[in-house]
């Protein structure tokens, strides 16, 4: 990342000094090296040293020496599986999502840093597709569903992802034609406090977020201005502040197709949403919130990662590296993962 307006903006955001005289380096991502070349779309920031990674071929990674070393502790008999979302509540304790359809969704679980896992769900409808997991507190937390039954389907654990069962789905609005959710980032559902989740939407004719405040009992569907019309556009990724201020992101993930008007946010709860002002030039799938930041949050894509000072009025790009996926921990170490091994933390 080059010295300029950008990365003054992100040093001020990150509360750190900027670059003085030349010395020293403003706030970048450093790359660290995984050893392996597979696909990391999920992704759990726990600390500056320690970060939980979920990829292709059945792969989780876990370090706990801010990135210098991986340990490998992908579930036994798991590498035909797909894991696209890791949540984390410290490091020993994770529960993994596999995706796909029929009974390559899965949920894990482990309580000893990945020595050993406990498969605690595995999807048998074959109509069923599993893309996000997230957690509201160590005890609940929800995964969704593609469309079954015209619905998107919720999946609710109450004692930290041990057992699993289905939401009933009168609460749940009609899905649009086409409508389905992306297994991007890992940031197709997440919450905010104790109740409060949102669920994002592409493919369809309109982008649109679903917003429950019961833990996902009952949910309220708001059309965004992120374009959608095809089942490569929509919305890859949401982040929540708190229960009102959240920021979308996505676009079209086919490289040689444009992504305008690719970010988009709300301070009411999802229930209005209003494009940016000057959105990321391409299609971004990944975003965060700065810890203890009102306004800055960053957005990561294959062509690059952008920064925004204003609440996700306005972007601008800090990066030009490859990453899916980004997360924040509470003591501001930031990481960002993505295709053939790449992880990366920033550093100020």
């Amino acid at each position: 990342m080059a010295m300029g307006l950008a990365a003054v903006a992100l040093a001020a955001a990150l509360a750190v000094p900027a670059q003085a005289h030349g010395e020293g380096r403003p706030p970048h991502w450093e790359l660290k090296q995984t050893g392996t070349d597979v696909r990391f779309r999920g992704l759990a920031a726990v600390s500056r040293n320690s970060a939980w990674l979920a990829g292709s071929a059945g792969t989780v990674l876990r370090t706990d020496d801010g990135g210098r070393t991986w340990r490998d502790v992908s579930p036994a008999g798991a590498q035909d599986l797909q894991f696209r979302d890791v949540e984390a509540f410290d490091a020993r304790r994770a529960v993994v999502l596999a995706i796909g359809e029929g009974e390559a969704s899965r949920v894990y679980r482990t309580d000893d840093g990945g020595a050993t896992w406990t498969e605690s769900f595995r999807n048998t409808d074959p109509r069923a597709f599993y893309d996000c997991l997230t957690f509201l507190d160590p005890r609940h937390g929800l995964a969704m569903s593609d469309p079954v039954d015209g619905k998107f389907r919720i999946l609710s654990t109450k004692d930290g992802g041990r057992s699993w069962k289905v939401l009933p789905n009168e609460g749940m609005p009609p899905a649009l034609e086409g409508e389905a959710g992306f297994a991007a980032s890992g940031q197709c559902l997440v919450g905010a406090g104790p109740r409060d989740v949102w669920l994002a939407t592409g493919g369809a004719a309109r982008a649109r977020v679903l917003h429950s405040a019961d833990r996902g009992l009952t949910w309220t569907a708001a059309d965004t201005p992120v374009p959608a019309g095809d089942p490569a556009r929509g919305i890859f990724a949401l982040a929540f502040r708190d229960r009102a201020h959240g920021i979308a992101v996505g676009g079209d993930y086919r490289a040689d197709q444009p992504s305008p008007q690719a970010a988009a946010t709300t301070g009411d709860a999802g229930r209005t949403w209003a494009a940016a002002a000057q959105p990321p030039p391409a299609y971004r799938s990944g975003v965060a919130w700065l810890p203890y930041s009102r306004t800055a949050a960053l957005a990561v894509g294959p062509t690059g990662t952008d920064l925004t000072t204003d609440g996700g009025r306005t972007w601008r790009t800090v990066d030009t590296g490859s990453y899916d996926t980004v997360d924040c921990a509470p003591d501001r170490g930031c990481w960002a993962a993505g295709e053939k091994g790449r992880v990366a933390r920033l550093e100020n």
